[in-house]
């Protein structure tokens, strides 16, 4: 916590002085309390427990006083609020290898549960797209509120062959900003890529912006979940850069075999590898994180950290106003206990 004007705090060193100003009128009361013909006749008047009554409004009142000092002063602190996160895309692997068994009934299977009651857990006014990816990206669902509309989307997956996780980001970059001028055809394709066609040159054609900081875009992020590591279509480090460049989080999540697995199925075999050094690349330079979900239970576990990391988030918030609450609370509870104990305030 710091203070934007901690000027205000040098007037804290009042506050020893009104305690002294406190204890010198309880000695003069005290001095004129003693021309009654007994004491004992001031103390039955007060009544049992009174002596220490006497000193909770004043108590109270004075910890008002601080509370107002600390507020005037403009202290911030971190705390968690509701994030203002209005747009989230999955980003799905439907390869081939996501019908693999070692995640009961099977990794696609798996994914979709796991998608869906991330869904339902999310709040309401939270927008999401789904786009689906293998060889290549497509979106499956624009942004919606509906989540019927979404659910349907998810349920059409249907596996293909190959790994574009780069395509992924930037699709969903696309989706993200419709409007900046990403070309989502010619990364579908690779027909521009044969060519020679880099990012960098994409980058050039697409409207200009001003790089933001890693992660600070707190409206949208994105969650990629994969089984296996790229084959085909753009560097996923480069589009990496492309999210981190406008501030998009894109948070990575790893399914499967980590050290490889032989998957056969229609005559053919394949060797799959979860490519975790990457996936942790992709979240890292997006200042997101990595989730690993070896199963059916660690996955729906992963949706629900995420769920719980995208709907609040930790903010850096003035709190005056919890202080001027709370002055204005121990104010109101120090009059009226004044008024209920001696039929005056303080």
């Amino acid at each position: 916590m710091y203070f934007q004007w901690p000027e205000f705090l040098w007037l804290m060193l009042a506050m020893p002085l009104l305690v002294l100003l406190y204890l010198w009128l309880l000695r003069r009361k005290k001095k004129t309390a003693l021309r009654y013909a007994s004491l004992s006749i001031v103390k039955e008047a007060m009544g049992p427990g009174q002596t220490i009554r006497r000193h909770i409004p004043p108590a109270l009142f004075l910890l008002a006083l601080i509370a107002m000092l600390l507020a005037a002063a403009r202290p911030m602190a971190v705390i968690t609020l509701p994030s203002n996160q209005q747009t989230i895309i999955l980003a799905m692997d439907v390869s081939g290898s996501m019908r693999a068994t070692d995640v009961q009934p099977s990794r696609l299977v798996a994914a979709q549960n796991a998608a869906k009651a991330f869904l339902a857990d999310l709040p309401r006014h939270v927008k999401v797209g789904i786009v689906a990816f293998a060889g290549s990206a497509q979106v499956a669902q624009l942004p919606t509120i509906n989540r019927e509309d979404l659910v349907t989307a998810i349920d059409r997956f249907q596996l293909q062959r190959a790994t574009a996780t780069g395509n992924a980001i930037v699709i969903s970059l696309a989706t993200l900003f419709p409007d900046a001028g990403i070309e989502l055809e010619s990364l579908q394709t690779g027909r521009d890529r044969q060519r020679g066609f880099s990012l960098d040159q994409e980058r050039k054609e697409q409207k200009p912006f001003t790089p933001v900081a890693p992660g600070s875009y707190a409206s949208a992020a994105i969650i990629m979940l994969t089984d296996g590591q790229r084959t085909t279509g753009v560097d996923p480090l480069e589009a990496a850069k492309l999210a981190a460049d406008r501030g998009v989080r894109v948070y990575t999540v790893g399914i499967g075999t980590v050290d490889g697995e032989t998957i056969g199925f229609e005559g053919w075999s394949m060797r799959v590898r979860l490519d975790e050094e990457t996936l942790k690349a992709i979240a890292a330079k997006t200042n997101a994180e990595y989730f690993y979900a070896g199963s059916a239970h660690d996955l729906k576990k992963v949706y629900n950290t995420l769920s719980s990391r995208l709907t609040v988030e930790k903010k850096e918030t003035e709190v005056s106003g919890l202080l001027a609450l709370a002055a204005a609370a121990l104010s109101l509870l120090s009059a009226g206990l004044s008024l209920l104990w001696f039929n005056r305030i303080l």
